[in-house]
């Protein structure tokens, strides 16, 4: 795989596109993982962790995950671009410019991500580098996640 210093800014440059890469392994959403990501947050809306009403009353035909629980599964989903980032004494999650929930994750979906670079911007403390996921449940189209990160390698 292509390596790429963090502070090589041209060459990360050239990395920007409005081609996404490839898609990541598929993770399946459980309900398992669901009902213990209420526990974690406090957030037990039934649309998430009651089985048999979600199946009755929501309009999703039955329980969903957590928007914050599927954009929490990016590190371990993983994005993969065909190169990587390397020589950074430390990488900090910066923040973010956009996040849209648009549309549901059914519990039991299995999702997959891609992401592209959109931005990258020399800093005191290093690289800063802005990328777009998509994730998608397996099978659809319509994203069900849109999320624009800002990363900063620090040298």
């Amino acid at each position: 795989m292509e390596e790429i210093r963090f502070n090589d800014s041209e060459r990360l440059r050239a990395k920007i596109s409005d081609t996404f890469g490839p898609w990541s392994e598929p993770v399946e959403v459980t309900q398992e993982m669901i009902n213990r990501f209420a526990d974690v947050t406090g957030d037990h809306q039934w649309i998430h962790v009651d089985v048999e009403r979600s199946k009755r009353e929501s309009p999703f035909g039955g329980p969903v995950a957590h928007g914050f629980l599927t954009l929490s599964l990016l590190p371990r989903i993983g994005m993969p671009l065909g190169w990587q980032i390397v020589g950074a004494r430390a990488t900090v999650n910066y923040g973010a410019n956009k996040l849209r929930f648009v549309s549901p994750v059914p519990s039991g979906a299995r999702i997959h991500g891609r992401a592209r670079l959109r931005a990258v911007e020399g800093k005191r403390e290093g690289t800063l580098v802005t990328r777009e996921v998509n994730l998608h449940v397996v099978g659809n189209d319509k994203p069900a996640l849109i999320y624009e990160s800002l990363t900063l390698y620090v040298g």
